[in-house]
């Protein structure tokens, strides 16, 4: 008898871009049948990720095809806080966000009683800002400020560089110094480490400064534990030994720089043995670093780079750390060489034509603008303005990631203030909610994707149709401008006319370095799914003879912008809001430096229902140094409360030199729907950083007690 041969089933593979908020914005290759992803892994092309994915992103699949995506909207039926919902039509629902917030904003309140609140839940050009800002701008709602994560740094970096703090990434091979500064970098920055780790191999030294031994401080060469919050006054200190001992670049800084007689002057305030005092190092670590540092080239044969992050900046003082730090590599002069300088962001480089997406023109004047890290004051009616009476919140999860959660999760219990909850899951904030909307994963939608950890952007197309009935944030708000009969200009474009419309600079463009970045890059080249790399030149060093985008043109260490406000000229330390030796009172309550560095698994509250990515601690942690956890009588797993006056949260203890003396460790951001209780953000403040108005997560002095679960 014949045998019947079974049909092959076609496999089709689609190129992808990582979505998340992580520098690297890699390449995904996605292998599809029958609608449906079967794999997903690096894509071995790109030339800067190389076909591998950080463990998160190794388990997407696992976040796309989880038990618990959100298939259709809902209406609450429950409680506020108790997630309980019935299921509606999408017609019912953009119907009944039409009514409410046209009658809010037709009331006495007025519009800007409407508070949209997003973040990088994805980092795409048309799902993180484009028709959504479209929409809120023509209703009148009131601005929201997106603070929480980079401002600080960005600011600082403008005051001294006029832009950020950037070189080429694949060039941090011919470094030979290199110092991670609140950056851990070989789990949040991994394939820039994969090139530190081949740096080294030929002759570089890695060095990290971190309050806690990080992974990267554990793979490092030297681990540098700085008291949280005084990295500007180690800057000053490395800069004053530099100086004295003349290993600085004097022709660097005559050609490129202005304010250095000014900057020298400063710099006698931080002799060795105050910087001791201040950052807790010893003087003999201060005076090694900076004369390695002064020496590099010398030393290990070429030039110095500091990797900053966002953990250094998240304090009270945190814009001028950042401003502080940025003022090394001209003092050095390794601006001068390839993988030489500082790094922050390569997000300026690329000159998307942001208004074109997001239409700022439309903004009523007088429109206010509430600080995203203010969200608790907001919601209880202590800010200026009309209350907010409507909260509409995609590609974020404010009740998990935002300070002073308790007083956060108080106003979303507001009766008299109706919240539409767009997303993948039903997640802390969804719980709150009168409205919950399904949301699409990377793979169901458009995007286009820079990085701002390399120099690549690249087309996402959709590898799949959108599961049941999630819709991505561009169609949701198409069909609110349609349901408000809104101008179609708003809302017509498609998603493929509107990535387009982001290439095209605005005429004038006038960022950094031009609008010519993006010569050559057009739709058809995007449409292979290949990365393209932004027209800069094959041996990119942006400051090598200056050129900085300040209004002098040079790197300023003295700031004639910042004396014109009113204040400092010229870079110093800040202590943090919350500081030992500052506030001495305050301290003698809750003694304990808290910080709340990321979970490895998570990335900020993404990630953190996914199963496969469960930490070993399926719990909150908290490190304790061992002779603290000997003065307070702490064992391992004990179980104890950090608590302050904003709010306290549980968690197990784990004793480890990972910690210095008086600093307490814990990591997020968990759910706290998933692990019964509050997390990290419990005692966390609201209180901004000097400059960008960011959030200082990493400033707040807590206590640890012993705790009982009789207690409750």
């Amino acid at each position: 008898m014949a045998q019947v041969s079974t049909p092959t089933i076609p496999l089709q593979v689609v190129k992808a871009v990582c979505p998340h908020d992580c520098p690297d914005t890699c390449g995904m290759v996605v292998t599809v049948q029958e609608d449906r992803a079967i794999d997903l892994r690096g894509d071995k092309s790109h030339p800067f990720t190389r076909g591998f994915l950080c463990q998160k992103v190794n388990h997407y699949l696992d976040r796309v095809y989880h038990k618990n995506r959100l298939q259709h909207p809902l209406r609450r039926v429950g409680k506020k806080g108790s997630g309980r919902f019935t299921r509606i039509t999408w017609d019912e629902a953009i119907a009944e966000i039409t009514t409410q917030l046209s009658n809010i904003a037709n009331s006495q309140y007025g519009p800007q009683a409407i508070l949209p609140y997003s973040y990088a839940g994805t980092m795409g050009k048309l799902q993180y800002a484009s028709i959504d800002r479209r929409f809120f701008h023509r209703l009148g709602a009131s601005m929201l400020d997106r603070t929480i994560c980079a401002t600080a740094g960005a600011a600082g970096c403008d005051v001294t560089l006029g832009t950020r703090a950037t070189i080429d990434p694949e060039a941090i091979v011919q470094a030979r110094y290199i110092i991670n500064w609140g950056s851990n970098t070989a789990v949040t920055n991994i394939h820039l480490w994969s090139l530190m780790h081949k740096a080294r191999k030929t002759g570089a030294k890695i060095v990290t400064i971190d309050p806690r031994r990080s992974d990267t401080a554990k793979k490092s060469d030297w681990w540098i534990p700085i008291r949280p919050g005084t990295d500007a006054a180690l800057a000053m200190g490395l800069m004053h030994i530099i100086v004295r001992d003349q290993l600085q670049d004097q022709d660097y800084l005559d050609r490129y720089t202005i304010g250095f007689k000014q900057l020298s002057d400063r710099l006698k305030e931080f002799p060795p043995h105050v910087v001791a005092a201040i950052t807790s190092l010893p003087e003999s670590t201060i005076e090694h670093l900076a004369r390695e540092l002064g020496l590099a080239s010398q030393i290990y044969g070429g030039p110095s780079l500091v990797r900053l992050n966002y953990g250094l900046q998240r304090h009270g003082g945190g814009a001028m750390a950042v401003r502080t730090i940025c003022c090394l590599p001209a003092v050095t002069g390794s601006w001068r060489f390839p993988g030489g300088g500082a790094l922050l962001s390569t997000s300026k480089l690329s000159p998307w034509n942001g208004a074109g997406l997001e239409r700022p023109d439309l903004i009523p004047a007088n429109t206010r603008t509430i600080n995203m890290v203010q969200l608790a004051e907001a919601l209880h009616g202590e800010l200026p303005g009309p209350p907010v009476k409507a909260l509409f919140v995609y590609n974020s999860n404010p009740a998990a990631v935002n300070p002073q959660q308790q007083k956060v999760l108080q106003g979303l219990e507001r009766e008299d203030l109706f919240t539409v909850v767009h997303d993948l899951f039903q997640t802390d904030t969804a719980d709150y909610a009168d409205i919950v909307l399904p949301a699409t994963s990377q793979l169901e939608h458009w995007d286009i994707h820079s990085a701002y950890g390399h120099l690549y952007i690249q087309l996402n197309r959709p590898a799949i149709p959108p599961l049941a009935e999630a819709k991505p944030n561009t169609e949701v708000f198409r069909l609110l401008a349609k349901a408000f009969k809104f101008e179609p200009e708003i809302y017509q474009e498609t998603d493929e006319e509107l990535i387009q419309l982001a290439l095209q600079p605005k005429a004038g463009y006038g960022g950094y370095p031009s609008a010519s970045a993006f010569d050559g890059i057009t739709w058809e080249r995007l449409l292979t799914g290949e990365p393209i790399r932004i027209n800069l030149p094959a041996s990119f060093v942006p400051f090598a003879e200056g050129n900085f985008p300040t209004p002098s043109g040079k790197c300023e260490l003295y700031s004639q912008r910042e004396a014109d406000a009113g204040r400092d000229p010229l870079p110093n330390y800040t202590p943090p809001h919350e500081d030992p030796q500052t506030k001495p009172d305050l301290a003698a309550k809750y003694p304990f430096q808290f910080i709340c560095p990321p979970e490895n698994s998570f990335l900020n509250s993404s990630f953190a229902n996914i199963e496969s990515l469960q930490p070993v601690h399926r719990e909150p942690i908290v490190e304790v140094n061992p002779q603290d956890a000997e003065a307070y009588h702490l064992h391992k797993d004990d179980l104890v409360r950090i608590f302050n006056d904003r709010g306290a949260f549980q968690a197990k203890v784990v004793i480890s030199d990972n910690v210095p003396q008086g600093v307490l460790a814990s990591y997020g951001v968990y759910w706290s729907r998933l692990i019964g209780g509050a997390n990290c953000n419990s005692v966390t403040s609201t209180a901004t950083t000097d400059l960008g108005g960011g959030a200082t997560f990493f400033d707040n002095l807590v206590q640890i007690e012993k705790y009982s679960l009789t207690e409750n």
